[in-house]
C-alpha cells in the first residue's frame, strides 16, 4: 500500500506541488509537551528547492509553536492529502529550520516564492525542511472536495499593518514570542522587512505553483 522514496522528484513532486493545501506536524522534546498541527493554504507559498529541500514562507499568526520547536528540536513532517483525483498520501519526515527576516539567506530564498506577494500576509519566517524520511499511502478514506478559491481575509486582514504595528500585534500575542510549553518562539522585536527586488527562482532550482 505504502512506499517510501529516495528523492522529491518527477510524480511524487508534481503531486505535492498541486495540492491547495497541506499540513505540519511538530512536538517539543519534552514527553507532557503540546503537539502542533497546522494547515498551510496560501497560494505560492510552497515551494520545492531541491530533491530533499522544501520550504515555506511562515505568515503573522497568533501562534508559534511551529518555529519554537524547530528552533528547539528541529523535528517536523509535513502531509499533502488527495481532495481530487486519484487518493494519495505523501509524508515527509524531517528536520526543519526558521529563517528570520535577518538572515543573510532571506532574499535570496525569497526568490524561490515568485508567484506570491509576501508583502499583505505579514511575512515573518521562512521554514526551511530537509527530508529524511519521504513516503506515501493509500489515501482512500480520505474525502472528495472541490477547490473554490483561496480566502483573502489572511492577506486583508494584514495588510493594514507595518513592520511597528506589526511588532507591536506580536508582542501582545500570549504564545509568539514564547510557546504554549514556555519555549523560545519568533524572536521579538520582529528584524524590519529587508527591501529587496523581487526576482525569478534560480536557474535549475524549481519554484513550483504548491501551497503553504
Amino acid at each position: 500500500m505504502g512506499k517510501s522514496y529516495e528523492r522529491i522528484e518527477g510524480r511524487l513532486r508534481t503531486f505535492i506541488e498541486e495540492q491547495k493545501v497541506f499540513f505540519t506536524a511538530t512536538a517539543p522534546l519534552d514527553g507532557e509537551g503540546t503537539v502542533n498541527l497546522s494547515p498551510k493554504g496560501v497560494s505560492g507559498s510552497f515551494a520545492v528547492l531541491d530533491e530533499l529541500t522544501v520550504g515555506y514562507l511562515d505568515f503573522a499568526g497568533s501562534n508559534a509553536e511551529t518555529i519554537a520547536h524547530l528552533r528547539e528540536n528541529g523535528r517536523i513532517t509535513l502531509m499533502w492529502c488527495a481532495f481530487d483525483g486519484p487518493p494519495n498520501i505523501v509524508r515527509v519526515h524531517g528536520r526543519g529550520e526558521p529563517v528570520f527576516r535577518d538572515d543573510p539567506r532571506w532574499p535570496e530564498l525569497l526568490r524561490h516564492f515568485p508567484a506570491v506577494d509576501p508583502t499583505p500576509h505579514g511575512l515573518r519566517a521562512i521554514i526551511l525542511v530537509t527530508a529524511e524520511h519521504i513516503r506515501d499511502t493509500c489515501g482512500f478514506a480520505v474525502p472528495l472536495m472541490d477547490y473554490r478559491a483561496d480566502r483573502d481575509t489572511h492577506a486583508r486582514r494584514f495588510a493594514r499593518e507595518d513592520d511597528a504595528s506589526l511588532a507591536a500585534y506580536f508582542q501582545k500575542k500570549e504564545y509568539i514570542g514564547t510557546s504554549i510549553d514556555g519555549l523560545p518562539g519568533l524572536p521579538l522585536p520582529l528584524p524590519p522587512t529587508p527591501r529587496s527586488e523581487p526576482g525569478a527562482a534560480p536557474d535549475g532550482v524549481g519554484a513550483g505553483p504548491g501551497r503553504g
